[in-house]
C-alpha cells in the first residue's frame, strides 16, 4: 500500500468528508489542497442515475470551457490539399493525410484530437484499432468531422473538450489546472455541469446528477453539493 506523505495527510484533514460544498467552496479548497510541484489537472467526476447499456441511456456530448483547459492541445488535422491551409490558419499542429495516415499505422499517436471531413473517414476505418483504445477516432457528434474544418480547430483550441458516460455511469472531465484562479475553475466546472443536465436522456428516472466530486492530481476528492444541479 503506497505511503500517505505528510502533505497529503494535511490535505485530507483539510476536507470535510461529512459536507457537500458548494462549488465556490469546492474550487477554491482544491486549490489550497494541492500540493504537487507541477500545474496539476484539475477532474470533475459526475455520477448519473442512467444505464449506459442501454442506447437511449448513453450520455455523450461536448462543451466549450469558457476558461479553456489550461492544456495545449496538439491538434492533427486529416484533410485533403484543398483544406490543408485552412487547418494551418486556425492553429492545427499537424495538417496532411497520407502521410499521416501511414504514421498511425505505425502507432504514431502523438495528438490529442483528430479532426477530419466526411470523405476521409473511409480512409480512418481501418485504423479504429488504433485510435478507438485512445480516444482519438474522429466522430460527428463530436464536432471533429465536418467540412467547417477552420471553425472545428479552433473550438478545440479555445478549449471545447468531448465527454461520455463510461460504464458504471461516470462522466469525467478534465476542467482547467490547479494554476487557474478558483473562479474560473467554478466557471468551468458550471458549464459542463450544465450541459449535462441538457442532455438529460428522457428514459432516466430519478434523480439524475446522483454525486459530483472535483479533485486534482494526487489530491482527495471534495463533494459538491447537487442542489443547485439537480434534474429530476
Amino acid at each position: 500500500m503506497a505511503k500517505v506523505t505528510k502533505k497529503q495527510k494535511e490535505a485530507i484533514a483539510k476536507v470535510d468528508k461529512n459536507k457537500a460544498y458548494s462549488l465556490d467552496e469546492a474550487s477554491a479548497l482544491i486549490k489550497e489542497i494541492t500540493s504537487v510541484n507541477f500545474d496539476a489537472s484539475v477532474d470533475l467526476a459526475v455520477r448519473l442515475n442512467v444505464d449506459p447499456r442501454k442506447a437511449n441511456q448513453m450520455v455523450r456530448g461536448v462543451v466549450t470551457l469558457p476558461h479553456g483547459t489550461g492544456k495545449d492541445v496538439k491538434v492533427l488535422a486529416l484533410v485533403t490539399p484543398d483544406k490543408e491551409a485552412e487547418a494551418k490558419e486556425a492553429g492545427a499542429d499537424f495538417v496532411g493525410l497520407d502521410e499521416y495516415l501511414e504514421k498511425i499505422k505505425g502507432g504514431w499517436t502523438d495528438v490529442d484530437v483528430i479532426i477530419t471531413m466526411p470523405s476521409v473517414m473511409g480512409k480512418l476505418g481501418p485504423l479504429g484499432r488504433v485510435l478507438g483504445p485512445r480516444g482519438l477516432m474522429p466522430n460527428p457528434k463530436t464536432g471533429t468531422v465536418t467540412m467547417d474544418v477552420a471553425k472545428a480547430v479552433s473550438d478545440v483550441k479555445a478549449g471545447k473538450i468531448d465527454f461520455k458516460v463510461d460504464k458504471t455511469g461516470i462522466v469525467h472531465a478534465a476542467i482547467g489546472k490547479s494554476s487557474f484562479d478558483a473562479d474560473k475553475l467554478a466557471g468551468n466546472a458550471k458549464e459542463l455541469l450544465t450541459t449535462l443536465v441538457k442532455l438529460k436522456p428522457q428514459t432516466a428516472k430519478g434523480v439524475y446528477i446522483k454525486s459530483i466530486y472535483i479533485s486534482s492530481t494526487m489530491s482527495p476528492g471534495v463533494e459538491i453539493d447537487t442542489k443547485n444541479f439537480v434534474s429530476n
